[in-house]
């Protein structure tokens, strides 16, 4: 018996679900096919069934790992650009500030985490247009908190960033990316 008469999984079937959704939401497919899609693989039965869905799709992001802790005393904590973004990501900093820019980065996951525990200094993050970002779970006692038009409600199909933790001296703000003629962001 080949591979694809073996009988499919659960966990194969949300695997493929989650990649189908992705691509929805990389503009691949649209939502009338994202939907047949999606009916498809929740009902195949063998991975013969599931392969066919996703063949003219990409091949799935490289495996990432669920969390990253990220350490600084003194210096400042950036990732921008093309960058692998784990499923939780916990930020410790005592004297520098903190920059997170998913605007271009590859997310594989719809949620992502922020735990921040700042001491002395502040957090940038930047989403994708449309994503959304959750800061409640976030205090500052000497700072302020900026989400500039950035909904607080999560939204089928882009990312959404649940950011928690505290600063004791220190600002955070949440935006889009800037357009600019000469800056990135």
């Amino acid at each position: 018996m080949s591979d694809l008469q073996m009988r499919a999984s659960d966990e194969d079937r949300e695997r493929i679900a989650q990649q189908l959704q992705q691509a929805f939401t990389e503009g691949r497919l649209d939502q009338f096919e994202l939907e047949e899609r999606l009916e498809k693989a929740l009902s195949a039965k063998v991975h013969g069934d599931l392969t066919g869905l996703v063949a003219d799709l990409p091949a799935t992001a490289p495996s990432v790992r669920d969390v990253v802790t990220l350490e600084s005393t003194h210096d400042h904590i950036k990732r921008a650009g093309d960058w692998a973004v784990p499923r939780r990501i916990r930020v410790a900093s005592k004297h520098g500030g903190v920059h997170l820019d998913f605007s271009e980065a590859v997310v594989p996951h719809q949620v992502v985490e922020v735990e921040l525990d700042l001491k002395y200094g502040s957090a940038k993050i930047i989403l994708p247009p449309g994503a959304s970002a959750d800061v409640d779970g976030y205090r500052s006692d000497w700072g302020t908190t900026t989400v500039a038009d950035v909904s607080g409600r999560r939204q089928p199909g882009v990312l959404h960033v649940v950011i928690t933790g505290q600063s004791k001296y220190g600002a955070l703000t949440v935006r889009y990316p800037r357009r600019r003629w000469f800056t990135q962001s």
